[in-house]
């Protein structure tokens, strides 16, 4: 089991997007030699995800921490949620806000739409990090056998939870209290990090007036770019970090597809469920700080051979 990190409370603040507050977390001091750190969180989930890792990393990073709109203490507006919107916010935050190019570190939903900033928009990207990273593959990749009877039962799924009274009846039983407990108890592999704190820090944005569109919007939202055509198109240094406890995902299957389309990236395995960066902070600060400083390293090693 690992330590408990020290989380020390951070002021946040907010920023004005298309009319929105998005709310964000800022800590350390911008480094001349060394990029700042954006952090991305996953589906639910809001920058007190990333309160074991913030203040660590702010001792060697300028580190920032944001709320996608729709989630944690951003606004909660009704409207089509998809990849492309929160790339947008992204890109727009680091060169409004952070006002230079950061590494980006996303876990879940945060690193699909990070893989989007860092694909479609380069230029506000210096680095990538994933973390038991979401977004889906091409479907009729080569070796993939057809199923009726699965695409029968995904497209009925996905008719059932277009339904508005359908999504507002799932919403209100997950949201509970016990529900999200359990939730994060059966995807995290050491439960003892499943805390009273956590559980209500996803608890409570759910309680915002339109946080029930939010939650149905994302299943009508289009899938956006495919992970493979992405990775096609990204050209910085990539970290990898698989939950290998991860019941949502086989992060086996989905580091040979990473590696398929990306062969030159970094990637480890860690003893831990879907959310690494919460469950053992320690090991994830550690393997993105060392990675980050020698990444840093190799890109002015490369300039100089340029010169």
């Amino acid at each position: 089991m690992e330590a408990t990190l020290t989380t020390p409370a951070i002021p946040g603040a907010y920023w004005k997007w298309r009319g929105h507050s998005i709310y964000y977390l800022h800590a350390g001091s911008r480094q001349p030699q060394r990029p700042p750190l954006l952090l991305i969180h996953g589906f639910g989930a809001s920058t007190d995800h990333w309160r074991k890792n913030v203040a660590d990393l702010a001792a060697d990073f300028d580190v920032w921490a944001i709320d996608l709109l729709g989630f944690g203490r951003s606004a909660k507006p009704d409207q089509l949620y998809s990849g492309d919107l929160w790339r947008d916010q992204l890109h727009e935050f680091i060169t409004e806000v952070i006002g230079e190019p950061a590494i980006l570190v996303g876990n879940s939903l945060g690193g699909y739409a990070s893989l989007c900033v860092a694909a479609q928009r380069p230029e506000s990207a210096l680095g990538l990090v994933l973390i038991n990273s979401a977004g889906p593959f091409t479907s009729n990749e080569p070796g993939r056998q057809p199923d009726p009877m699965r695409d029968t039962l995904k497209e009925g799924m996905k008719w059932l939870f277009l339904q508005d009274w359908a999504s507002f009846l799932l919403f209100q039983y997950t949201r509970q209290r016990s529900i999200i407990r359990k939730t994060l108890e059966k995807v995290y592999l050491d439960k003892s990090a499943v805390t009273d704190q956590l559980v209500e820090d996803i608890y409570r944005p759910s309680c915002d007036a339109g946080a029930a569109k939010v939650f149905a919007s994302v299943f009508r939202s289009p899938q956006g770019e495919k992970v493979d055509s992405l990775l096609s198109r990204l050209n910085c240094p990539l970290l990898m970090l698989w939950g290998e406890a991860d019941p949502w995902m086989n992060s086996r299957e989905r580091s040979i597809k990473f590696r398929q389309y990306y062969p030159q990236l970094t990637e480890y395995f860690l003893r831990a469920g879907h959310c690494p960066h919460d469950e053992i902070p320690e090991q994830v600060n550690n393997l993105i700080r060392s990675w980050a400083l020698s990444s840093v390293e190799n890109q002015k090693a490369e300039a100089s051979e340029k010169e």
